[in-house]
């Protein structure tokens, strides 16, 4: 399948920047460039805590979400120009612009927003929509079945501009990251799925939050990060690896993580390989 062409998403990129929008380059995958050779592995020291929008001191896309800019000299700068070569698409930071995103996936979490938040400008993706609030919040994956915060600290690809107004970032949609109290375990642990009885993990919820907390735990390692990426698969494998629970969908957000960090998609096959031979699953 061939690439878009460099110059429009350039130019979409441009245009993006000159409003306020900090962007950056996807790759084909929905994830965004990998660090380079200087900033590999966080070598750099990259941003502190990777807090604030913008790239470290290197002159190219590294460290995924954090890269993105709305500074034109940057964009179109001769080290970016690789990147848009072979980019997919443009992504920009929500919370960078002061914008949240709530990513729903599938009709039925479009059907549940619409029930339950208010009416806000709207975009069409592959397999759901996007509305988008004015205002940040921190950004949280799961909140719901098929329903993803993005804002600080996170990317969304760019699909246009939508349509409806924008409105305020209402207390409905900041609620759906709040904490909830943890569910009392049972004493004795449910057999394991496959040797004749249930899911051991109960409720979908259990393990979506297993996979949320993973990823966190991946992008905001501030160093150590390839040695971090292969421990947070050995957890999750050791918790989830053994009952059939895990999914393509749930592997590739860890690997998205894992890769918004610098990881190449090499290192994440093979760190998930040596987990799964360690643990013998």
């Amino acid at each position: 399948m061939p690439y878009p062409d460099p110059a429009a998403l350039l130019s979409a990129a441009l245009g993006l920047a000159g409003v306020g929008v900090p962007v950056l380059p996807l790759r084909k995958g929905k994830v965004p460039v990998g660090n380079c050779r200087a900033c590999a592995r966080n070598a750099c020291g990259g941003r502190p805590n990777m807090k604030t929008p913008g790239p470290c001191t290197c002159p190219h896309p590294c460290h995924g979400w954090a890269a993105a800019t709305t500074d034109p000299a940057v964009i179109g700068s001769p080290a970016w120009r690789p990147a848009w070569r072979h980019a997919a698409a443009v992504a920009y930071h929500p919370g960078g612009a002061g914008l949240t995103v709530v990513d729903l996936d599938h009709a039925a979490a479009i059907a549940w927003a619409r029930n339950h938040l208010p009416a806000t400008r709207t975009v069409p993706t592959t397999r759901g929509e996007h509305w988008i609030y004015r205002g940040a919040m921190r950004s949280v994956n799961g909140v719901r079945d098929g329903v993803d915060i993005k804002s600080t600290m996170s990317y969304a690809r760019w699909l246009g501009p939508g349509t409806g107004t924008l409105t305020a970032l209402p207390d409905t949609v900041r609620a759906l990251t709040a904490k909830k109290p943890p569910v009392a375990r049972p004493v004795a642990a449910a057999p394991v799925a496959g040797a004749g009885g249930c899911c051991p993990h109960r409720t979908p919820a259990y393990l979506e939050r297993g996979i949320t907390m993973a990823e966190q735990t991946i992008t905001t390692a501030p160093t150590a990060v390839h040695t971090t990426v292969y421990r947070t698969f050995l957890a999750v494998l050791s918790a989830h690896g053994r009952c059939g629970c895990l999914t393509d969908h749930h592997i590739t957000r860890l690997f998205t993580a894992a890769q918004s960090k610098g990881e190449t998609a090499r290192h994440c096959a093979d760190a998930w390989t040596n987990a799964r031979t360690r643990l013998g699953v």
